[in-house]
């Protein structure tokens, strides 16, 4: 069998053995290192029969070699180690890497460094125009800094934290010393307030997924007086939406459900998604505290408002600000899920909130949500049994490198793991494997900036 690994080795990479392989193995793993902050990946270094093993014999990598082929590549291992197909090549994965390229590679590294020096050209013309208007702020200034929340918000669900991080930290900074400076005219504070809002609203949202409720809250509670001072109903919501996520996560139920239904109370009258989103929060802590009564009902609300959605300001910006259908199916397969039900209905909703999140390309697919799918998915398989299903719904989760692994990704997949430990299954080989490679999966946090 030829994989599709062995395909792109030869026909994209022109590597057919171990000598051309390893130099390109051993710099995808550095490029990775630095990326996810984890230097003993530098020090990988596949021996000719392992090598042989994979190109020829289609065995399966080890998992910190399985990270780096995928960076390297730009597919997931399950494509890469499945048969080629004789025709194009399918699309490549853009949580991995980047796409398979035809340049050499040196063409590939004087092309990174040129773009490394672009952006910072970018960068320094960007801090020169803030700079240049210094009585009032100018149009100019305004609008580079909604371009740059424009696409920290795009960005956000599709990347890893670490390639976006420094970024959102940068423009929240700018955005508070604009501010503060006293030069913005009524208009135009009311404007930097909304985008302060934006970027307190990331903020948290990245101190949460990398382990950090705390300076999460204080992020959280920042967009929230930024919301009130924008006087924007819509932002109210979200900041409370967020505050509600970030106390599920962290397994505080009660606070999660008073904070989705605090959102609902004050923001009475919103026909945007934010209204649908509080609703499948709300049902979500619900289920968590094992209230079926009270899921059911703002499972129903939640239902409701979406056959009403017209579709605001915050919706047209998207990323985290808009609650998508696939979202919301994602969430009442959750709350189902929480309750402990995994009936036929129920694992056929799940199958299909995996499959609104299979096109990749698509505006409002978010890695998270993906794998939280996924993990619902083997949670409905392992309630009814189907241990090898719910091996197979996993397993993509597991196959994430650590900078994809936020918070609530590793909750799910500790979920996963939990419900292994019961059942007639839980001392099946499978089982024990599992349950090993989740342990293994977060050893206390994810491995994010800190």
């Amino acid at each position: 069998m030829c994989t599709l690994f062995r395909r792109l080795l030869e026909e994209q990479e022109g590597i057919t053995d171990h000598r051309a392989f390893l130099p390109r193995f051993k710099a995808a793993a550095c490029d990775l290192a630095d990326l996810e902050q984890d230097p003993g990946l530098k020090a990988l270094e596949p021996a000719l029969s392992t090598f042989e093993a994979w190109f020829y014999n289609g065995r399966f990598p080890q998992s910190a070699a399985r990270r780096v082929i995928s960076h390297w590549l730009g597919y997931s291992i399950q494509q890469l180690w499945n048969p080629a197909p004789d025709g194009p090549l399918p699309a490549p994965d853009p949580r991995f890497g980047t796409a398979p390229t035809t340049s050499r590679p040196d063409t590939g590294a004087v092309l990174h460094e040129m773009r490394r020096t672009a952006e910072m050209a970018a960068k320094r013309a960007r801090d020169f125009a803030m700079g240049a208007e210094r009585g009032n702020i100018g149009p100019e200034t305004l609008g580079l800094l909604r371009d740059r929340v424009e696409n920290i918000v795009i960005q956000y669900p599709r990347v890893p934290l670490p390639t976006i991080w420094d970024e959102i930290a940068e423009a929240q900074d700018d955005c508070f010393r604009l501010i503060e400076s006293g030069r913005a005219r009524p208009s135009q504070t009311r404007e930097l307030h909304v985008l302060a809002t934006l970027l307190a609203f990331h903020m948290a949202k990245g101190c949460h997924d990398m382990g950090d409720p705390k300076n999460a809250m204080i992020q959280a509670r920042a967009a929230g007086v930024c919301a009130q001072q924008a006087e924007h109903p819509g932002l109210v919501a979200l900041t409370f939406g967020l505050k509600s996520l970030i106390t599920y996560w962290s397994g505080k139920g009660t606070e999660a459900l008073h904070y989705a239904r605090q959102g609902t109370a004050e923001c009475p009258g919103l026909r945007g998604t934010a209204a649908v989103w509080l609703a499948g929060l709300e049902a979500r802590a619900a289920a968590l505290l094992g209230d079926e009564e009270a899921t059911r009902s703002a499972t129903r609300r939640a239902r409701e408002l979406r056959e009403q959605v017209q579709y605001d300001d915050l919706d047209r910006l998207g990323g985290l600000l808009t609650f998508p259908e696939s979202k919301h199916l994602y969430y009442t397969v959750e709350s189902e899920v929480l309750l402990g039900n995994g009936n036929t209905r129920i694992a056929a909703l799940a199958q299909e909130a995996v499959q609104a999140f299979s096109n990749s390309a698509a505006p409002d697919w978010a890695f998270g949500d993906l794998a939280g799918a996924q993990c619902n998915l083997a949670l409905t398989r392992l309630y009814s049994g189907e241990l090898d299903g719910a091996a197979e719904a996993i397993r993509p989760v597991l196959d994430l490198g650590p900078a994809h692994r936020n918070r609530g990704i590793i909750v799910s997949a500790d979920r996963v793991g939990a419900a292994l430990l019961r059942g007639p299954a839980r001392d099946a080989a499978t089982a024990r494997d599992l349950r090993a490679e989740i342990e293994a999966y977060s050893p206390g946090r994810p491995a994010l900036p800190r």
